[in-house]
């Protein structure tokens, strides 16, 4: 019989020693949990007003309880008397009316109160490691963490956040922070944005996303040394989860290559970003301070596929006037692409073609503007020529004194052709 309670008190230390093993509570948290869970039982054993008192020792493996009796001739109470022959076993100097600290063994509970310990030891310890968790990845909103995921909860998944089998920290991720296009199974690795972090007795306490724009800034900084040194910066994101995203970067020193550098060596940086998020496209372009330039190269359109761009600075509202053949390309499939451009630049981008765009007044003044200064060019040409002409007509009509027939000759209709020219163009 005591070699078998030997062997219980084993399993129990071992038992609590596997618990400890896979948890990263502190050991004064740990013991308290075991202390209260056998208290509670305890009390159910022996009664409410039993005052019993727990000592553990993890030194020496050994857990004691305690109870306070009082000695008495003929014992009424389990639970708060001992016999006096039974105390005297325990003190040879004890008297009727003495209290002792009588040791009991947490093996003689039953098997109720000890699944009711149980429960309550695993309780006490859910309820230490969610306020450990809420500590640990308090303020930690906005970091990218590896998720595996465990199951499916309804439309939500339920993540990871560490391997292990027991006490495991877990995460939620809704259906609505997942892309429509993905699809993972259990077990698959992913990379989540913490996106709420909540001291909740009931639930996932933190809530990670896969579709917010902050991952793939985040995703650049873990993949591109420039952006984590600083030496690129990420101006601004813009998603369209699992199927296009753009990223405006600028570089903060000079003689870097913003996008080249993202990109990396034949598009290997973009690439391990691209199949994390299962294939999503990611466009990088180069921000820029002036407003008309970063809308043109939001929009990944050649500088001569627009022909221009009309800004209202007090409604951010930008015009983007584009050739016929070029409309469908720069709005891009079901408005995708001018979509994205507009997240990305924060202005409304309205793209027309030249044909759906009449012709402003300002555009005919500059049309006419241009003209005029064509034609005044022209003038200019002509009158420099006439001058040029008249000279040498000088020439002719002084020699007209000995040769007067020449006015005849084809000197003269030069002459008559330039007095022409010069008449018809004073009356344009």
């Amino acid at each position: 019989m005591k070699q078998r309670t030997e062997e219980r008190r084993e399993s129990l230390q071992q038992s609590i020693r596997q618990l400890m093993g896979h948890t990263d509570l502190p050991e004064d948290v740990f013991i308290q949990a075991i202390e209260d869970a056998l208290h509670v039982i305890a009390l159910r054993h022996y009664g409410p007003e039993a005052k019993v008192s727990i000592d553990i020792e993890l030194d020496s493996e050994e857990i004691k309880c305690h109870v306070p009796k009082t000695v008495v001739d003929i014992m009424h109470d389990f639970s708060t008397e001992i016999p006096i022959e039974e105390a005297q076993k325990l003190d040879p100097d004890a008297k009727i009316g003495d209290i002792l600290e009588v040791q009991i063994n947490p093996e003689e509970f039953g098997r109720i109160q000890a699944q009711l310990g149980r429960q309550i030891l695993l309780g006490k310890l859910r309820e230490a490691e969610r306020d450990l968790i809420f500590k640990e990845f308090e303020g930690r909103e906005g970091e990218v963490v590896v998720c595996y995921l465990q199951r499916y909860d309804g439309p939500n998944a339920i993540v990871d956040l560490e391997r292990t089998d027991v006490l495991r920290t877990e995460a939620l991720l809704p259906s609505s922070q997942i892309p429509t296009t993905h699809r993972y199974n259990r077990g698959d690795a992913i990379r989540c944005l913490i996106l709420e972090v909540k001291n909740s007795v009931t639930g996932e306490q933190i809530v990670v996303s896969r579709t917010h724009p902050d991952l793939i800034a985040m995703l650049f900084e873990h993949e591109v040394p420039e952006v984590y040194d600083g030496q690129v910066r990420v101006m601004a994101v813009a998603r369209d989860p699992g199927h296009r995203a753009k990223v405006a970067v600028t570089a903060n020193e000079e003689g870097i290559d913003a996008v080249g550098t993202c990109v990396g060596v034949r598009g290997a940086r973009v690439q391990t970003m691209v199949r994390e998020l299962k294939n999503e496209k990611i466009d990088i372009i180069e921000w820029s301070e002036d407003a008309v330039t970063y809308i043109t190269n939001s929009l990944k359109l050649k500088t001569a596929m627009i022909r221009r761009v009309e800004l209202n600075q007090e409604e951010r509202i930008a015009n983007v006037i584009v050739p016929d053949d070029q409309l469908s390309l720069a709005i891009g499939r079901r408005g995708q692409n001018a979509r994205l451009a507009a997240k990305l630049t924060g202005w409304h981008i309205d793209i027309k073609s030249e044909s759906e765009v009449p012709v402003s007044l300002d555009t005919l003044f500059k049309d006419d503007a241009n003209e005029d200064s064509d034609t005044e060019s022209e003038e200019n040409v002509i009158t420099t020529e006439s001058e040029i002409l008249s000279l040498e007509n000088n020439d002719i009509f002084h020699d007209e004194d000995s040769n007067t027939d020449n006015s005849t000759g084809p000197e003269s209709e030069v002459v008559d052709e330039l007095i022409d020219s010069e008449q018809d163009n004073s009356e344009i």
